[in-house]
C-alpha cells in the first residue's frame, strides 16, 4: 500500500504560479497539495498528472519556492468547510476570514460541487426584484436563472452590483434570502468600498463575501468564485435559502485561466485563452438553479467587463452561449451621466416571460416592457434622422417618440445609488413615460389595460 503521507523532493522546475514534481505515486486531478516552503505550509492542488511528472498550482503564489522544498499529496480534493455562521461574513478568495472572526468549523464540501440533475431541475419561474427599473421590467432577473452583465472599463458595474446585493429580494414574507458576493482581481480601494456599502446598509447580515484581491496571487481567483458557490449550495438546498450569487469580474477569472494556460506551455485557443475555457465557465455557471421539491434556488448574476467595448470578445462570447440572457452597459449613456446606464435595446432575459405577468408582478408587466421597448428603439433610430434633417422636418408623431426616448432615459432608467424602486413603482413610472404617446399608438397595449392604468 503506497505511503500517502510520503514526501517528495522531486520539484523540476517552477513556472509562474505552477510548480512541476516528478517520480511521484498515482494522484488524482483536483487533489490536495501540501508543500513545505522555508519552514511554512503552502497549499496547492493537482492541475495536470501523468506518468513521470504531476504539476500543481499552489495558492498564495511561488516565490521562494526551491527544488529542495518537500511536496506531500493528501489524496483529498479541495473542501471549504460551511455552516450557517458563515452569514455575515467576510473572507478572502481561499475562504479565510478577512473581518477578525473565528475560523469556520463546519461540514466539509468539495468546492467542484456536484452537477444538478436535468431531470430534477425546476424550470425557473419566480421573479427577483433588484430594484432597479432597467433590470425588472425590461430583462427581468428570475430565481434560479444565470443572467449575465456585460460591462466594459470605466462603467459602473461594480456600483450596480453593490446597489442589486443591497436592494434583492424575492417577493414573500416567508422567503429566506441571501446573497453571496465574490469579487475576484478587485483593488484594495473597491473592496474596502464593497464592505462599507453593505455594512453602513445592513445588508451585511443576510450577506457571504468573498474577496481576492488585484494583489493576491492569480491562481487563488480560480478557487474563489468555487468557494462561493460551494457556500450558496449549501444554504439553498440544505437551509432552504434563496440565495443570489454575484460574481464580479468574470474577465479578471478568465485572465488568471489564460496565465495558468501559458504557464504550462498550452496551445492557446481563440486571443491566446485555453481552449477549454467555454468548460470551465460551464462548471460556474451551470450551478445555477433549483431542485424539484426543494425549497431553496441559486441565481447567479455573472459581471464581466468586455475588452475593448467588444462583445463578440471570447469572453462574452461564452458566457452568453452558456447563459439565459444578458444585460449590456452602454457607454453611449454613461456620458449622459445616466446611471445606471444599462442599454436595454441589446439587453435580454430568455426567462423573462416565465417571472413577470398577474400573480408574479402585474398583469400588465408583458405588454408594458413590450411597448416600452418597441417605442425607445424607433425614438433611438430617430435620432439619428435628426441628426441629418433636423427635428423639423420630423411628424409629430415621430416627435413624440422622440420626447418619449427622453422621458424614458431621464425618469425611467436614471435612478439614484440608494434608490430602491419596488415593482409597483417601476410600473408607475413606465405608465407615466406611456403617457406622452396617445392611447391609439400604443398598439402593444390590450384595451382593457389601457383603460385601467393609461
Amino acid at each position: 500500500m503506497v505511503d500517502l503521507k510520503k514526501e517528495y523532493k522531486t520539484i523540476s522546475r517552477v513556472a509562474g504560479p505552477l510548480i512541476f514534481v516528478e517520480k511521484t505515486h498515482p494522484v488524482g486531478y483536483g487533489e490536495l497539495v501540501e508543500v513545505m516552503v522555508q519552514g511554512k505550509k503552502r497549499f496547492g492542488q493537482v492541475l495536470e498528472t501523468s506518468n513521470t511528472q504531476v504539476v500543481v498550482q499552489l495558492f498564495g503564489g511561488t516565490a521562494g519556492v526551491s527544488k529542495q522544498d518537500s511536496v506531500k499529496f493528501l489524496s483529498e480534493p479541495i473542501t471549504l468547510q460551511v455552516d450557517e455562521s458563515m452569514k455575515g461574513r467576510i473572507f478572502n478568495g481561499l475562504a479565510q476570514p478577512l473581518d477578525g472572526g473565528s475560523i469556520i468549523k463546519g461540514e466539509k464540501r468539495n468546492i467542484n460541487g456536484a452537477a444538478i440533475n436535468p431531470y430534477s431541475r425546476e424550470f425557473p419561474s419566480n421573479f427577483i426584484q433588484t430594484g432597479i427599473s432597467a433590470i425588472d421590467t425590461m430583462a427581468t432577473l428570475v430565481r434560479g436563472q444565470k443572467l449575465p452583465i456585460f460591462s466594459a472599463s470605466g462603467l459602473p458595474h461594480n456600483d450596480l452590483a453593490l446597489q442589486i446585493a443591497r436592494q434583492a429580494k424575492v417577493l414573500g414574507d416567508d422567503e429566506e434570502f441571501l446573497v453571496v458576493f465574490a469579487a475576484m482581481g478587485i483593488t484594495n480601494e473597491e473592496s474596502h468600498k464593497f464592505q462599507k456599502s453593505l455594512e453602513e446598509s445592513g445588508a451585511m447580515q443576510n450577506a457571504v463575501l468573498f474577496i481576492n484581491q488585484a494583489d493576491d496571487p492569480s491562481v487563488e481567483r480560480i478557487i474563489t468564485p468555487r468557494m462561493a458557490l460551494t457556500t450558496a449550495e449549501y444554504f439553498a438546498f440544505e437551509k432552504g435559502y434563496h440565495v443570489l450569487v454575484i460574481l464580479t469580474d468574470m474577465t479578471n477569472y478568465c485572465e488568471a485561466l489564460r496565465e495558468i494556460g501559458a504557464a504550462r506551455e498550452e496551445i492557446p485557443g481563440r486571443r491566446g485563452y485555453p481552449g477549454y475555457m467555454y468548460t470551465d465557465l460551464a462548471e460556474i455557471y451551470e450551478r445555477a438553479g433549483a431542485i424539484r421539491g426543494q425549497k431553496g434556488s441559486i441565481t447567479q448574476l455573472p459581471i464581466l467587463t468586455m475588452p475593448g467595448d467588444d462583445k463578440t470578445h471570447p469572453i462574452p462570447d461564452l458566457t452568453g452561449y452558456i447563459t439565459e440572457g444578458q444585460i449590456q452597459f452602454g457607454r453611449e449613456l454613461h456620458r449622459q451621466m445616466i446611471y445606471p446606464s444599462i442599454d436595454v435595446l441589446p439587453s435580454l432575459s430568455r426567462l423573462m416571460k416565465e417571472g413577470i405577468g398577474a400573480g408574479k408582478t402585474r398583469e400588465d408587466h408583458p405588454k408594458v416592457a413590450d411597448q416600452m421597448f418597441a417605442l425607445y428603439a424607433e425614438g433611438r433610430d430617430l435620432r439619428g434622422l435628426v441628426a441629418i434633417v433636423g427635428e423639423e422636418a420630423l411628424s409629430e408623431r415621430d416627435k413624440r417618440k422622440l420626447a418619449f426616448a427622453k422621458a424614458f432615459e431621464d425618469k425611467f432608467l436614471q435612478q439614484r445609488m440608494d434608490e430602491n424602486r419596488s415593482i409597483e413603482q417601476t410600473l408607475s413610472i413606465a405608465w407615466e413615460c406611456l403617457r406622452l404617446i396617445p392611447q391609439e399608438e400604443l398598439t402593444k397595449i390590450s384595451g382593457d389595460l389601457k383603460e385601467k392604468y393609461y
